[in-house]
């Protein structure tokens, strides 16, 4: 009978192999994306690559910010988190994933002990001692209505979930390291704006001031020349705060000090691309990962719909064992000492209070919350992209009028000032002109920063951001 051992075991797990293909999961249909099919700002120009294929090397030139980016994608830790996260859900898989293999274990055993006395066979001594070795297969569950199956396929969703958040969290943090670097450089530009405009306005103060002495002009017009000082003190003090505030919070997102880097560009030179095309709504659900991320959740979230049906079904597991035992060490591998055990069993669920049921219902409600989780993050996206359309329409006309505006008031300061100094206009109208130009100075580097923020948020909302260097395809 040992001999036919292999052939009982070997058929019924060649049987439960190819029956741990069926699975009571509901076939997988991707739900329709709840958005229209086409922007509501098209895309103006065209570029030979999409967003996806774009670099970010490509798309940000200034080689102080590629440094900034290289290194936070080294030392970042929220993406090192996400990262840690992969390997997390590729272990949880490797373990479901190994309940659909059948597990062997070796043991050997020495066991001594002692029989009563009323129970003696005559000859037989009361203490005795027994070994046994031998390879065992411990409750291996036949796979039959596929609940091992549907928790494989929702642990591999899972894994591929994690791998799609750990590109997503790239992306964002290319996308932050770049807005954090045009904060920082923004800051820095109105910084030194604020000090040659302090400088600028100490130098009138002192000739206010002798020309006051010398009786040319009044106590209000050297009062008005002060509060131009102390008005450019406190935007210089302001912007100094500002720009170590920002100076942190790159250096959060980088990872480590910042240290020796390229010199910066002026926000007014920095060239990064803004002609991306659009392309469909459509194309968003291949494009970016945080949305492959969701619909991976929703093939989770079926799966596990399949291992809450199986549970009303019965579960069939095997115990097998092959090996030897003999009283005596020296005899253990003689001739008569094998043993084997061959053990199905089959556990049919009865009465367990309608968990089941309860546990059937959750896992169709979580469904459908992954695919309300999937829609909202198909229709975040489109959102996303309008908007970074629609700004991008109207930041270039702001900019250009921005320009135009400064240019108006750098000639209203001209004329105002010469007409202070032949006494047509007074103080005051000096320092209103004086402070309306300070502001529009600003506000153009303001505005630069916003056009530039702009690009960087079509290129992240498109998914852009995944490749160091430009994808070339071949002709």
């Amino acid at each position: 009978m040992f001999n036919t051992l292999p052939k009982h075991l070997t058929g019924t797990l060649l049987l439960a192999g190819v029956l741990s293909g069926c699975t009571l999961a509901p076939t997988y249909v991707r739900p329709e994306a709840p958005v229209a099919g086409s922007y509501p700002a098209a895309a103006e120009g065209k570029a030979q690559l999409d967003a996806v294929e774009l670099g970010w090397r490509e798309f940000f030139p200034d080689q102080r910010l590629q440094a900034l980016i290289a290194s936070a994608l080294e030392n970042n830790r929220d993406l090192r988190t996400a990262a840690l996260n992969i390997e997390e859900a590729r272990a949880q898989y490797g373990i479901t994933a190994a309940d659909a293999l059948p597990n062997f274990n070796g043991n050997f055993s020495r066991t001594r002990g002692r029989t009563a006395s009323d129970q003696l066979v005559p000859g037989q001594p009361a203490v005795g001692t027994a070994y046994a070795v031998g390879l065992n297969m411990t409750a291996f569950e036949l796979d039959f209505f596929g609940r091992v199956r549907s928790l494989k396929d929702a642990a591999l969703a899972t894994y591929l979930a994690t791998e799609e958040a750990k590109q997503s969290a790239q992306i964002s943090l290319i996308s932050q390291v770049a807005q954090a670097y045009l904060t920082e450089q923004s800051y820095a530009e109105q910084q030194r704006l604020a000090q040659q405009t302090l400088d600028s306005r100490l130098d009138d103060y002192k000739l206010d001031k002798m020309r006051f002495e010398v009786g040319a002009s009044s106590a209000l017009d050297l009062r008005n020349s002060e509060t131009l000082v102390q008005s450019a003190r406190v935007s210089l003090a302001t912007l100094v705060r500002q720009r170590e505030q920002a100076t942190n919070a790159l250096v959060l997102l980088v990872g480590k000090p910042l240290g020796d880097l390229p010199a910066p560009q002026s926000l007014s030179d920095e060239k990064i691309v803004t002609d991306i095309p659009a392309g469909l709504p459509s194309d968003l659900l291949n494009r970016r990962p945080d949305i492959r991320q969701a619909e991976q959740q929703l093939r989770s979230a079926n799966a596990n719909i399949g291992a809450a049906r199986a549970a009303f079904f019965p579960t069939i597991s095997l115990t097998a064992g092959i090996g030897n035992s003999s009283t005596s060490l020296g005899s253990l591998f003689s001739a008569g000492s094998r043993t084997w055990s061959f053990v199905p069993q089959l556990t049919l669920p009865i009465f367990e209070g309608g968990r089941n049921r309860a546990n059937l219902s959750l896992s169709e409600i979580r469904k459908n919350l992954a695919i309300a989780n999937y829609e909202k993050t198909i229709q975040s996206a489109f959102r996303e992209v309008s908007d970074a359309l629609v700004a991008r329409g109207t930041l270039e006309e702001q900019l250009a009028a921005q320009d135009a505006f400064l240019k108006a008031q750098e000639e209203r300061v001209k004329l105002t000032d010469l007409r202070y100094k032949n006494g047509i206009a007074s103080s005051t109208d000096r320092l209103n002109a004086q402070r309306d130009l300070f502001s529009a100075q600003q506000s153009l580097i303001q505005t630069r920063q916003l056009r530039l923020n702009n690009a960087i948020d079509l290129y992240r909302s498109l998914g852009g951001g995944l490749n160091e260097n430009t994808v070339t395809t071949k002709s």
